[in-house]
């Protein structure tokens, strides 16, 4: 059964995932707040991203920067002048648009990249109006995504709420470089909010204007973009690929190994490969299904001017392929804005080369938790015909709650109390004694909870309970002391599916 995004925003809503934000006043487009499922399953999913990206790599480490910084960081970053989105808006009701958003869906066409004269030319040639009251549009402006604000007493310092987290990397590099020891090739990642003024939020929470992002920038010496030590590691894994040539050609996208793709050109560094491939391996580890997954090419009219090349890993979502993540090639970009605006040096020496050198991002993986959320849920929503109820297949290592605990009646409480008090200490656990047990069962499997542990007459006697398996529904029976220790290899051991 595959859920529209509208169905998915009611499920989520219902079952404690996710709420619109301010509700009881009428709520605001754009922002949504996690409830009390919702909220346990991103901070493991940003776990999972920060284990498997820095904890588990000698070359990556962390940082958590400010939301607000010196204006300043801005104007050098580019996002002051150019950080906007082309807007239309109908000259009789103000209803506003993203222009790009109306066009694809009128024309069912890809306008990525597309300047103000062409959507205006588009706008007039196919007779596009107001969807809301049918009226004509304005000429397309621009409209700078960017939330304001003051910093001290009136008057004082303006600045922005930062639309990436990118930036402070830059900002911190030299003392990151430093404190950390790093030498090249390395990279700085971080975990955290953002926040873009969206002309026309939509598809829940898909696009919003409150955000979080997981983000690598990842420097290598700038005469060295070819020599990536660890593409052998992914080379043989095959993705779907949809190149900027099949683009212009109207051709489907195709299935290519990694290690052809560079040796083709299709993919034009190995090191873009590989972190294609590393994010591809770490959604297939936590139970995505890969062929709902694609790397697409940016068309040269929408690549970022600084960028040698930029590729999205896109996810099917119910309403087409969209991206998940981006990953620019962005060359000396950053580093060397940053260095001519602060006038502070921000080159580093190469040990193995002897010279002082401004790195190179080669490439970087930013990735929408939000985003990541959804494809998670997608994936693992699925409707039982022969239960009768949904059963949410999330990872173990995803899932909100690990166990269920589970009297089978009252005289049993005590003891399932006492299992409780034991496992919840070490796993997240919820414990229920509301309605039948196959009616717990349900429950549980609507939230995914992997493992149910139901407590019965037999337990008082032998001091056994019975484990239950949310996705094929086995049951084995495990002695209450060898508990912890069970519980800990299913959930680091076994795959979702």
């Amino acid at each position: 059964m595959t859920l529209t995004i509208a169905e998915m925003a009611t499920f989520c809503k219902k079952k404690g995932f996710v709420y619109p934000n301010s509700e009881i006043y009428g709520g605001i487009s754009g922002f949504w707040d996690y409830g009390h499922l919702g909220s346990e399953l991103k901070n493991n999913l940003k776990q999972e991203w920060w284990k498997f990206h820095v904890h588990s790599r000698e070359d990556i480490v962390g940082i958590d920067g400010a939301i607000i910084t010196h204006p300043k960081v801005w104007v050098a970053s580019g996002h002051v002048e150019s950080f906007a989105d082309i807007m239309l808006e109908c000259t009789k009701c103000s209803e506003r648009y993203r222009g790009d958003q109306l066009i694809e869906e009128a024309l069912k066409i890809s306008v990525d990249g597309m300047k103000a004269a062409e959507i205006n030319r588009l706008v007039k040639e196919n007779r596009i109006v107001c969807k809301n009251c049918g009226s004509a549009l304005s000429e397309a402006s621009s409209f700078n995504l960017m939330f304001s604000t003051e910093i001290g007493p009136a008057g004082g310092l303006r600045s922005y709420l930062r639309p990436e987290t990118a930036q402070l990397i830059f900002a911190n590099f030299k003392l990151v470089t430093e404190h950390a020891r790093l030498k090249l090739p390395f990279g700085i990642a971080q975990v955290g909010k953002a926040f873009r003024n969206e002309i026309s939020p939509r598809d829940f929470l898909f696009r919003c204007r409150e955000f979080e992002q997981m983000e690598i920038e990842y420097f290598i010496h700038p005469k060295q973009s070819d020599e990536c030590p660890y593409l052998k590691e992914l080379e043989e894994l095959e993705v779907n690929v949809y190149s900027a040539e099949m683009q212009e050609k109207n051709k489907p996208h195709g299935k290519m190994k990694l290690k052809e793709a560079v040796k083709k050109g299709v993919i034009k560094t190995p090191w873009h490969a590989y972190f294609l491939g590393l994010e591809i391996s770490w959604f297939a580890s936590l139970g995505c299904n890969k062929e709902n997954l694609r790397i697409r090419q940016h068309l040269q009219t929408e690549k970022s001017h600084y960028a040698l090349d930029t590729w999205d890993l896109e996810y099917k979502f119910p309403f087409g392929w969209k991206e998940l993540l981006g990953m620019a090639n962005r060359t000396d970009f950053d580093l060397s804005a940053h260095m001519k605006h602060s006038k502070k040096d921000l080159s580093i020496f190469d040990e193995d080369t002897k010279e002082k050198v401004v790195p190179h991002v080669v490439c970087e993986p930013s990735l929408g938790v939000d985003r990541a959320f959804l494809v998670f849920l997608f994936d693992a929503y699925n409707y039982d015909e022969t239960r009768g109820n949904v059963v949410l297949k999330l990872h173990p290592r995803l899932a909100p709650i690990k166990v269920g605990i589970f009297p089978l009646v009252n005289k049993v409480e005590g003891e399932a109390r006492k299992v409780y008090d034991s496992l919840k200490k070490s796993f997240h656990c919820f414990y229920d004694k509301s309605g039948s047990i196959g009616r717990r069962y349900a429950r549980a499997d609507e939230i995914g909870i992997p493992y149910c542990i139901t407590i019965d007459f037999d337990t008082l006697e032998d001091q056994s309970v019975t484990i239950r398996d949310r996705d094929t529904t086995e049951q084995v029976r495990v002695k209450i002391r060898e508990l912890p220790e069970k519980i800990e290899g299913l959930l680091k051991g076994k795959p979702s599916k």
